[in-house]
């Protein structure tokens, strides 16, 4: 389980939560607190008060990766290529497992014909993508997307769910504002106003709510 316990972290407030192994959709409306909860789970962010543990451990001792809204500013090489490579050459990795890995983890994305190219010419679709595919090359035991339907249609998302599936990270999180492709994941947290308001299915019933409310 990833395990928060009287967590206070920028507007977000946890009094208790437990999010299960497996892919977990995280929703709500702007400013809920989503990007902050998936810092928190993926050790990118601190508390300030409270604890957060995947399986009995900080998150900064797990393998964690995170693929951002606006991946552009954190690619960090020129070749597409070289960006798939980089979490498995920063693992340390020898060089044909390294070339294994990048080979992998393209072809589960649809990226194979993306290797060549430069990084800094590939549109938003793509760049989310390359940074998956850099994500999934290094094997984390925890994956977060955040905005995960920033930069595709949904049917390029939905086509990226099994690849996802199939990485074998223990917990996939990511944050959307779709309806449908949250009703995919095994399991859901709606946020509001900072605070968690719902989990499991009841939380899939917010949707309705905020539509309602406009």
């Amino acid at each position: 389980m990833i395990e928060l316990d009287g967590v206070s972290a920028r507007n977000l407030r946890v009094a208790e939560l437990a999010i299960p192994p497996g892919l977990t959709a995280v929703i709500g409306t702007n400013g809920a607190g989503k990007t902050t909860l998936l810092e928190l789970c993926c050790g990118l962010l601190l508390p300030d008060e409270g604890s957060v543990l995947v399986d009995g451990r900080p998150p900064r001792e797990t393998d964690a990766a995170l693929v951002p809204a606006f991946p552009g500013p954190s690619l960090l090489f020129s070749r597409v290529a070289d960006e798939v490579a980089s979490s498995a050459r920063f693992a340390g990795l020898a060089p044909g497992t390294v070339a294994t890995r990048v080979a992998e983890a393209a072809d589960a994305v649809g990226a194979r014909r993306l290797l060549d190219r430069s990084t800094r010419y590939l549109s938003g679709g793509e760049r989310f993508v390359v940074s998956l595919a850099a994500a999934l090359a290094g094997r984390p035991a925890v994956l977060v997307l955040d905005e995960f339907d920033g930069a595709l249609d949904r049917e390029s998302l939905a086509g990226l769910l099994p690849a996802i599936r199939a990485a074998g990270a223990r917990y996939v999180l990511w944050s959307t504002h779709d309806a449908e492709l949250a009703a995919r994941a095994d399991h859901a947290v709606a946020l509001e106003s900072g605070r968690v308001a719902a989990t499991g299915d009841a939380a899939l019933t917010y949707f309705d709510v905020w539509e309602a409310v406009g």
